[in-house]
């Protein structure tokens, strides 16, 4: 643990890594990489009367991190958040980092030497080994950052019990892979999500307290590893915003604003589609590339 003025933080204040992360992600939307957005970096720091102090800073894309030190003051959080940042960044650069046939292969071969599976359930995206390389070869090109903000949306979808909903229907878990990754986590997402937990809270009083103690301490482990944080930090955002509104008046309220997600969006879509094939969690073993040397996560 270091104080105010250790030479570490001297560095970081003289590297500036703040405006290093804003250049790098800004000539990175220069050379036409990026998608645009209002605001390019976005950073959020936690309230507290005394250190430590927190911050996360969220990239372009959706990818979150934050501060891996034990932080004496505000600026000091934020800057070694853009620093932790900002090494995923980089690191994300490399050739290695990039979805191509060669990795696709490796990983395929590494998830089957970790699960029950075998080389040949690749091919059929009716299991786990072959769902996780349908996923991989949809995203071709793309880097493992890139990979991690799509897979944020299913870790979601399992944790939520939305894949289990697609399972109980007999839904072709192909189509559900194609579909969800399209999707990007907004607002409304997260609205729908809350919704669903509230319906869990109605049915388990206490719940919703219960997950949101687990989702901050689960976010706070991860930080302190310098993990990739999105899963865990909407997590902790869905369950704040379900638990916002358990009183009767706020639930009916927003009932007559919101519509179950899976009722308006996703049985709706695949009633359209007349999808009634089996599925299955994508996570069923979740073997995912693991944890690299610099801290970035993928699981």
């Amino acid at each position: 643990m270091s104080g105010p003025d250790s030479d570490d933080d001297r560095t970081f204040k003289d590297l500036n890594v703040v405006r290093m992360l804003h250049k790098f992600w800004e000539q990175k939307q220069v050379k036409g990489v990026m998608m645009e957005t209002e605001n390019l970096i976005v950073y959020e720091s936690i309230p507290s009367p005394s250190p430590p102090y927190t911050c996360y800073v969220t990239l372009p894309g959706g990818s979150c991190f934050g501060n891996f030190k034990y932080c004496y003051s505000k600026a000091e959080a934020r800057r070694d958040a853009a620093r932790i940042a900002l090494m995923n960044s980089t690191f994300n650069e490399l050739p290695c980092r990039r979805i191509t046939p060669e990795f696709i292969s490796r990983s395929v071969k590494e998830a089957v030497s970790t699960t029950s599976g075998n080389i040949s359930d690749a091919s059929d995206p009716s299991t786990s080994i072959g769902a996780y390389c349908l996923m991989l070869e949809l995203n071709i090109g793309r880097t493992m950052l890139e990979f991690q903000e799509i897979m944020t949306v299913f870790q979601l979808l399992h944790w939520n019990g939305t894949l289990k909903a697609f399972r109980e229907m007999r839904c072709s878990r192909q189509d559900v892979i194609h579909y969800y990754s399209q999707q990007r986590l907004d607002e409304r997402t997260r609205s729908h999500m809350a919704l669903d937990w509230l319906q869990k809270e109605q049915k388990s009083s206490g719940l919703l307290s219960q997950e949101l103690q687990l989702a901050v301490k689960e976010l706070a482990e991860a930080r302190r590893t310098g993990r990739e944080l999105r899963f865990y930090k909407e997590k902790r955002e869905i369950l704040s915003l379900a638990l916002s509104h358990t009183n009767a008046e706020d639930l009916g309220g927003y009932h007559s604003e919101e519509m179950s997600w899976r009722e308006e969006t996703e049985f709706e879509y695949y009633a359209q589609e007349g999808l009634c094939l089996e599925v299955t969690d994508h996570s069923e073993h979740g073997q995912f590339p693991s944890q690299g040397s610099d801290g970035e996560s993928v699981e």
